[in-house]
């Protein structure tokens, strides 16, 4: 199994992809978005119903989701504009939700790349101010069910005030201004990011929580890809 990987202005899918992503895809690189079929543009308004109920009752800290004396730990980096990371948010995130972190035997690390351009570092940067309230996975999961065209000024301060509007107890205008001050925690994801070798989203890490953390590599976009690594680590 090999990782998602970023081309030229995105990412071209280096491996055997057994689930979700048919053969097209797998030739497929965002370098030639222009001849896909592009996502939609965000609606006027917002359903929040899905992301409120797979985060109801959640703890958040942070970049954090889950419980924080959970076993395990997995972390996710992920692009606001990439388009498998939306994927991967809507049919995997909900079972590991379910299955893991509500039992309180895994927590999810949120850490934000901005490979796709000026619009992933927006995004990001709203999305961790966000996290100052806890609600940076509220942001995130609205973000990416709402998702448009790369670059296109669809992540915009209008996006923004109607994703935070969607989100019950966050301060819109809190998390718009404190967006310039989140500098230290992206030069951190970059860090960290260099540091494993990511080279493209959504990629994973898991590991004993304030343990080491390992590179599991996927080969389709649901749960069943990072299961065995999860139950291996709940095992011990």
């Amino acid at each position: 199994m090999t990782s998602w990987l970023r081309g030229p202005r995105a990412f071209a899918l280096a491996g055997i992809l057994s689930v979700l992503i048919a053969g097209a895809l797998v030739a497929a690189s965002l370098a030639g978005r222009s001849d896909e079929q592009a996502a939609p543009d965000p609606p006027a308004a917002l359903d929040s119903t899905e992301t409120s109920r797979l985060l109801a009752g959640v703890p958040q800290n942070g970049t954090v989701l889950g419980r924080p004396d959970a076993p395990v730990t997995l972390v996710e980096y992920g692009d606001l504009q990439c388009p498998y990371c939306s994927a991967w948010t809507q049919a995997a995130l909900p079972v590991l939700v379910d299955e893991y972190v509500r039992p309180g035997k895994l927590r999810i690390e949120f850490r934000g790349m901005a490979f796709l351009g000026p619009e992933s570092e927006t995004g990001l940067r709203a999305a961790l101010a966000a996290g100052e309230q806890d609600k940076l996975w509220h942001v995130v999961d609205l973000l990416y069910r709402n998702q448009g065209h790369e670059n296109s000024g669809w992540l915009s301060d209008e996006t923004l005030r109607l994703v935070g509007s969607s989100v019950e107890g966050l301060d819109i205008e809190r998390m718009l201004d404190r967006r310039e001050a989140m500098s230290a925690a992206l030069d951190e994801s970059e860090a960290s990011a260099a540091a494993a070798g990511i080279t493209g989203t959504p990629s994973f890490q898991v590991g004993l929580t304030g343990g080491r953390l390992t590179r599991v590599p996927i080969s389709s976009l649901d749960a069943e890809a990072l299961r065995p690594a999860i139950e291996a680590l709940l095992s011990r």
